[in-house]
């Protein structure tokens, strides 16, 4: 058997239907870890699911159990040669809430529903999807290859992703020595665009940024009071309007990241952000001067305002509210001071007449990416271009967050994410999807990269 051999048997799965059966069995699993009540489901899923796919290919496998006893793991292993390269992969059982009754068509979140050249279903994209994609190509490298793959492959599959992996750090750092590998190559997130292969290398960090003016209880008669009591909604307004611009440009310096260099400037030098059909267009005149739309995407910082409140928007009384709340977000990349950015917050609104602003932080994710000059992004790009004819985006980063640093950072290894999703597949949305294009070139693209990680007999260096 080829190398052709092997994609054309991944690709098959799909069409003859075995792999959207799998794919339909996985997303029964109503596996969503903000619901304290499906527990139950997330270790059914790795256990009586995932476990015997992986015994399927050969794989030992290990449920471990989470620090915090809510979202286990499960640890996957295949050795054949200690001289031959060890690849570490990566998932997650685990799905945002399934929102049922909100979907196009009342579709049921929970099966997966076939509609042109979409798949419906919670998880299809995220992730449930990806990393099936990902098992469907592993057999068919070792069908081609007679019952072997020609290396050494790990996985480890998570169930509290979507609540941002609380105990992944701990978990890997007490499985270092079963975790060693020499790559790191996983699949989550969108490609840039569908009919784009793409490769990043890390990504964006984020944390979320509390604003609470909190001046009396209560509110007041905006006829007797108005003039006289201090709006907390205008103060929260304005002190905003201090942080960032009424075109999104960061105003306060600790919140920039530093200045992008030649080499990221030149690997996005053709990437394109064109949105497709369904997509929302790109705002004009929006973001970071003199940087192109993919350049403030994936190398830059943006500071959004995810929510705010106050008073009762639904039914508004003629009265000056006593409280206002607002929830921003911060988006980094990695260089960004990041442990510094709530206290900068602070002591710039204090300097700027806002000290009544309380300020603090919540949910945060680190900025990671693999070093430029890693031997891996040009193999994993020239093995993409060979099995589909396209040479891939290469993004420094993913624009949203994942654990990478986990895996980069506390594992120390090139970390390699081919995603095989696209922006407008409603991921975290009623009607989340996948394509059946995208899918089959991502068999065709995962199996190629399984096939020459068996021909590569040794480590790269």
């Amino acid at each position: 058997m080829t190398r052709t051999d092997a994609i054309a048997r991944a690709r098959q799965q799909l069409h003859s239907g075995e792999f959207l059966a799998e794919l339909d069995r996985r997303i029964a699993y109503q596996t969503e870890s903000q619901n304290s009540e499906r527990r139950d489901c997330l270790r059914a899923y790795l256990v009586d699911e995932l476990a015997p796919a992986f015994a399927q290919l050969d794989f030992s496998t290990r449920l471990i159990e989470s620090p915090s006893g809510k979202h286990p793991y499960l640890l996957a292993e295949y050795r054949e040669s200690s001289s031959a390269p060890t690849v570490l992969m990566y998932g997650h059982g685990d799905v945002v809430e399934g929102m049922a009754g909100e979907w196009r068509d009342n579709l049921d979140p929970w099966r997966t529903t076939i509609s042109g050249n979409r798949v419906y279903g919670r998880g299809t994209a995220d992730n449930k999807g990806q990393h099936s994609i990902n098992l469907s190509a592993l057999r068919a490298v070792r069908e081609a290859r007679g019952g072997r793959l020609g290396f050494n492959a790990k996985f480890i599959m998570e169930t509290g992703e979507e609540i941002g992996s609380p105990d992944l750090r701990q978990v890997c750092e007490s499985l270092r020595d079963e975790l060693a590998a020499d790559l790191f190559l996983a699949s989550d997130g969108p490609r840039l665009a569908a009919d784009r292969p793409t490769i990043f290398l890390g990504c964006r960090g984020g944390v979320r940024i509390h604003l609470d003016v909190n001046l009396r209880d209560g509110s007041h008669h905006s006829g007797n009071w108005g003039g006289v009591l201090a709006n907390p909604a205008t103060i929260l307004a304005s002190a905003i309007a201090t942080l960032v611009d009424g075109k999104g440009r960061l105003l306060l310096d600790q919140l920039k990241p530093p200045r992008i260099s030649n080499q990221i400037r030149a690997t996005l030098a053709d990437v394109k952000i064109e949105p497709t059909v369904g997509e929302p267009a790109l705002s004009e005149n929006w973001g970071e001067e003199g940087l192109s739309a993919a350049e403030r995407l994936y190398a830059w910082n943006t500071l959004e305002v995810l929510a705010m409140s106050s008073g009762n928007i639904e039914k508004p009384a003629n009265a000056i509210p006593g409280r206002a709340q607002a929830v921003l977000q911060l988006r980094f990349v990695v260089g960004t001071r990041a442990d510094k950015v709530v206290d900068a917050v602070r002591a710039h609104l204090q300097r700027n007449g806002f000290a009544m602003v309380e300020v603090r932080a919540a949910q945060s994710f680190a900025a990671s990416r693999t070093d430029f000059d890693s031997p891996w992004i040009n193999w994993t790009a020239e093995s993409i271009r060979q099995t589909t004819g396209k040479a891939p985006a290469v993004l420094p980063n993913f624009g949203g967050s994942l654990p990478n640093d986990v895996f980069s950072d506390c594992l120390g290894l090139p970390t390699i994410w081919v995603p095989h999703s696209y922006p407008g597949c409603s991921q975290h949305a009623p009607d989340e999807h996948i394509l059946l294009p995208v899918t089959e070139e991502a068999l065709g693209i995962m199996a190629g990269l399984f096939w020459d990680l068996g021909e590569m007999h040794r480590p790269r260096p």
